[in-house]
């Protein structure tokens, strides 16, 4: 279940939207240039599976968008939880690297999400869409969209990435701190949980 919150650039005190309605989400993005849409949940991949299982798993998918938008590179990040010791940092840095707004010049930014969720920040127009994305859910960044990604404080997904340039992950840093004043993906994610809970 994705959700979509808008709020005026000002701060989230003027909330505009906020809808977890699939065609909704899809219809309030697609003016910016933003792709949302949603696959079909492979139940029988675990939550960390590996590369080749996910590929396996979502291969008519990949092969249909590949030839809809011509990518060169697609690989799968995945980062959960663990008992590993170097968890904590490893969550920390690869955190702090999304977490400040940005925008790629040469590149879309283009993420399935085989498992877990995150949370894009779409800054356009005078507007902060956050995009809460889970499982089934696919997004397509427009290259040249100011925006930050937020994984929470111990991040837990699986996604997939699509990229027209080899040289993947470029982002131009805006040195804005507009992130800060805006709910981070712990707070959005805690009250989604609720409320779906409630429903």
């Amino acid at each position: 279940m994705t959700l979509l919150t808008t709020w005026a650039e000002s701060g989230p005190e003027t909330l505009v939207r906020r809808t977890a309605d699939p065609v909704e989400i899809a219809a309030a993005l697609a003016p910016i240039g933003v792709r949302f849409e949603q696959w079909p949940i492979r139940e029988d991949v675990p939550a960390d599976a590996d590369s080749d299982t996910v590929f396996a798993a979502y291969g008519p998918e990949i092969d249909k968008l590949n030839a809809e938008e011509g990518f060169t590179t697609v690989d799968v990040l995945g980062l959960h939880p663990s008992d590993d010791p170097e968890y904590p940092a490893k969550a920390a840095g690869a955190r702090a690297k999304f977490l400040q707004e940005h925008t790629h010049d040469d590149d879309d930014e283009v993420r399935f999400f085989v498992s877990g969720s995150g949370i894009f920040y779409l800054h356009v127009n005078g507007e902060v869409n956050a995009v809460y994305c889970e499982k089934g859910d696919l997004i397509g960044v427009p290259r040249g969209t100011t925006h930050w990604f937020d994984m929470g404080t111990r991040p837990a997904f699986t996604a997939i990435r699509f990229f027209h340039e080899e040289d993947g992950w470029v982002g131009n840093f805006t040195g804005s701190t507009i992130a800060s004043r805006f709910p981070d993906y712990d707070t959005i994610h805690a009250g989604f949980q609720q409320d779906k809970a409630a429903a």
